[in-house]
């Protein structure tokens, strides 16, 4: 038992004298995979949304909207990332609840989402996520200018856990521009 010890401290000692091809390199190829699959998780899971089943009917882009404010969505950062990405298409917005300030708005912004629950890549606590949206642009008397909308991929889910304004930013360019890309 003792020679056996003995045959064994020998031989790790013989491997750590060995170059990293020999001994380590099981321990940096391991190493290696867990970085890789971290970032193409990270990756997947940051990617930027993607504006699908557009319709923009030529209008030019206003100065300034109304969002109708939807209270059967929960999800805290909706509207401040609409207002971020309206403000980044030059575009100025006021938050107004369903039936007030009619008076005061040519172009009215309205949407519907859809939350899910699920654990991001690297956490253990689960979370709600927005899993897809729909923009539609309105003019005062309820005419359709612009639609878009954002779901999460069935395929890979890249955007799953990106930011709620990563998602909403082309579904909110297409519908101020018509431009999805």
């Amino acid at each position: 038992m003792k020679a056996r010890a003995l045959l064994a401290l020998g031989t790790l000692g013989a491997l750590a004298l060995l170059s990293g091809c020999g001994a380590m390199a099981p321990l940096q190829a391991w190493g290696l995979i867990k970085a890789a699959d971290t970032a193409g998780t990270t990756a997947m899971a940051y990617a930027p949304g993607k504006a699908v089943n557009t319709v923009h009917h030529g209008e030019p882009v206003m100065s300034s909207l109304c969002i109708e404010y939807n209270r059967m969505t929960p999800l805290e950062d909706l509207v401040p990332a609409l207002q971020l990405e309206l403000r980044e298409q030059g575009v100025a917005s006021r938050v107004y609840e369903s039936g007030s300030g009619q008076q005061e708005c040519r172009y009215w912004l309205r949407y519907a989402v859809t939350i899910e629950w699920g654990t991001p890549p690297l956490s253990s606590g689960y979370r709600a996520y927005l899993s897809s949206a729909a923009l539609s642009l309105h003019h005062a008397n309820g005419s359709l200018m612009a639609s878009s909308a954002y779901a999460v991929d069935s395929d890979y889910g890249t955007s799953k856990w990106s930011t709620t304004r990563r998602k909403l930013a082309p579904v909110v360019k297409a519908v101020i521009t018509g431009f999805t890309s």
